[in-house]
């Protein structure tokens, strides 16, 4: 075996971030994925008003799409559905992110596909699942975060409310897809059958709140923003010094006395509103002003390096060119280049998931509109004249 998932065979009927993501995952760790997009258009991130690569491909597209074959297919139309149905037989998975209801005015719902394959596995993606009161609601990440509470707690106290600044919902929704996928897929094994695997952005951001969900029944009120301080711990936030802003993790009583150590502020342990964990806490912007006043005196580098060599947890605050050109990020082969046939040389995040036998690789650049039509449907047993046909008729491109 080479891959992880290399007899592994997903079609992605997603879109935009979300599923797109999820697939790219299994794709990465060596599943066949099948990109299925509509003949017309493609997925709408193909015409994104973002930001554009050389030769005018879509950088969003791009960013999410790559170790996929990808073809058209008109899904409204009775000999694209058939083909669609003919694909799905041989199938191992079914990704989709249509609004509830739309894939069974498609004819291409989880019951319908099942009648065609009972060891198909069938997840869907969408907004606020497939059911509940919101289920019909139409989903954004952006949504998705100030319904479930994350945009309360992000920002400054005092201040309004902020969207985390990554695609959280989105992305945390296409992660635990997929998870949900490969546990159906294990049951599989035992059981002989595939089942429905239902997430949604709201409950995977909801999900990640685990430590304000937390404070909330534990104290009977719910949590307040505080920056980037963490909610049980001090000092652990992001500190202020002589030419930007540092992190610091000293969470606990053995960090606490190396901290002061380092910064020379041994009065700062006499002082009994940071006698215990409880007080630091209660006294957080006290201490960060503490703190701060001296961090003040050096540059981030400096006491970065000084803190490291005495073992307190430590980091300086970078923006995403500087991480991505940091020697680590290199060395653990988080940014790749790939050679794409309009864009040229493109980069890319790598695989943040490393296995020590079968590794994933990015072997296919993100396909064109279509680009795999032919060759898909070939292996489904369709004749190059069929093939012709069906693009007059305009089932497929």
């Amino acid at each position: 075996m080479t891959h992880a998932l290399e007899h592994l065979t997903v079609i992605d009927l997603t879109q935009v971030m979300a599923g797109p993501f999820c697939c790219q995952l299994l794709g990465d760790l060596g599943a066949d994925v099948i990109k299925v997009e509509p003949p017309d258009r493609g997925d709408a991130t193909r015409e994104s008003t973002g930001h554009r690569l050389p030769g005018g491909e879509s950088a969003a597209f791009v960013a999410v799409n790559r170790n996929k074959r990808g073809i058209a297919i008109d899904l409204r139309t009775p000999a694209g559905l058939a083909a669609f149905h003919r694909l799905v037989a041989s199938a191992d998975v079914v990704v989709e992110s249509f609004r509830p209801g739309v894939a069974a005015r498609l004819g291409i719902d989880y019951p319908t596909l099942r009648g065609l394959n009972d060891r198909l596995v069938y997840a869907s993606i969408s907004g606020f699942g497939q059911t509940g009161p919101y289920a019909t609601r139409p989903g954004y990440d952006l949504i998705a975060q100030a319904m479930s509470g994350i945009m309360s707690v992000t920002g400054e106290p005092g201040g309004p409310p902020v969207k985390s600044g990554v695609p959280v919902a989105d992305l945390s929704a296409g992660l635990l897809c997929a998870v949900g996928i490969l546990s159906a897929c294990l049951a599989r094994t035992v059981t002989g059958r595939g089942q429905a695997v239902d997430t949604s952005l709201y409950d995977a951001a909801l999900a990640m709140s685990v430590w304000e969900t937390a404070e909330l029944w534990a104290t009977g009120r719910a949590p307040g923003p505080l920056g980037s301080a963490h909610r049980i711990s001090a000092p652990y936030q992001a500190y202020r010094t002589r030419d930007g802003h540092l992190t610091v993790g000293a969470n606990n009583p053995r960090l606490w006395q190396r901290l002061c150590a380092v910064l020379d502020r041994a009065d700062l342990l006499a002082d009994p509103r940071f006698a215990t964990n409880a007080d630091r806490n209660a006294h957080r912007a006290e201490l960060a002003a503490e703190l701060e006043d001296t961090l003040s005196e050096r540059d981030t580098e400096d006491w970065c390096r000084m803190l490291l060599d005495a073992g307190v947890p430590a980091g300086p605050i970078r923006d995403h060119a500087q991480a991505c050109a940091d020697p680590h990020t290199l060395a653990r082969e988080m940014v790749v280049e790939m050679d794409h046939p309009v864009a040229g040389t493109v980069r890319a995040l790598g695989i943040p998931v490393k296995l020590s036998d079968t590794a994933g690789t990015v072997r296919r650049v993100p396909p064109g509109l279509g680009e795999h039509t032919d060759e898909v449907l070939g292996a489904l047993g369709y004749s190059t004249a069929e093939i012709a046909s069906l693009r007059t008729e305009g089932a497929v491109r």
